[in-house]
């Protein structure tokens, strides 16, 4: 037998199916910003999100950094059908397992794993993986996917690298998120390879704790207008 039938067959890596591409395409182009949601109260869920909502954010990643970000998820999905809510901080594929029972349309994760892209592809949800740099977005499009999260942008070059990563990768749509705020949003949004910009400013913990959704309305409303 020769050394080459000997060789184990490799495992067939899950690829992105066609419809959660058009559904990751129409949660980034659905407005310029993403919302980055903490949420220590799932009671406040709801409003919050109608408030987004009504100054036309309409694509909300609800992230699992406290303990109420998965019932959050449930609640908004279930009772705010104007929105594409989306689980962030997706670290495992527990994490995928579990926002996909309650109802996430999209997942946003901070950084790849080999196990955690695959996960999420075989989930059958859109997804943003996070990559900082060519080594992670190179694993990302082995799996078929060409929209990711740059993070932390600010840290890892900011506009500068979203255009040297756009001569190798130009098919590639990105959605930066760290340290994107509204001074330097439109800096980011000019670029032709970025679909939408992710940021916390639009949920400031005052207003989310004060209950002040006016103020989040009208926050959502500036960032719905940052298109250049």
């Amino acid at each position: 037998m020769s050394a080459q039938s000997k060789q184990s067959p490799q495992p067939v890596q899950p690829s992105a199916s066609d419809a959660a591409t058009s559904t990751v395409d129409a949660v980034m182009s659905a407005a310029p910003v993403i919302p980055v949601i903490v949420v220590n109260d799932a009671d406040r869920a709801v409003p919050l999100a109608q408030a987004l909502v009504r100054g036309g954010i309409t694509s909300l990643e609800i992230t699992l950094r406290t303990p109420a970000g998965l019932e959050a998820i449930r609640t908004v999905a279930a009772e705010v059908p104007q929105a594409r809510v989306g689980a962030g901080t997706v670290l495992s594929p527990a994490d995928v397992e579990a926002c996909a029972e309650v109802g996430a349309t999209f997942l946003v994760s901070p950084g790849t794993t080999p196990a955690l892209l695959d996960a999420m592809v075989a989930s059958g949800l859109a997804v943003l993986p996070g990559v900082s740099g060519p080594a992670e977005l190179m694993s990302v499009l082995e799996r078929g996917l060409t929209r990711a999260k740059l993070f932390p942008a600010s840290v890892v070059g900011g506009p500068a690298m979203l255009r040297a990563l756009g001569g190798p990768f130009p098919d590639v749509r990105f959605c930066p998120t760290g340290g994107v705020s509204p001074s330097n949003a439109r800096d980011y949004l000019s670029l032709g390879n970025v679909a939408c910009v992710g940021g916390s400013w639009l949920t400031p913990r005052d207003a989310v704790e004060a209950g002040d959704w006016d103020h989040i309305e009208e926050l959502a409303r500036r960032a719905a207008a940052l298109r250049p």
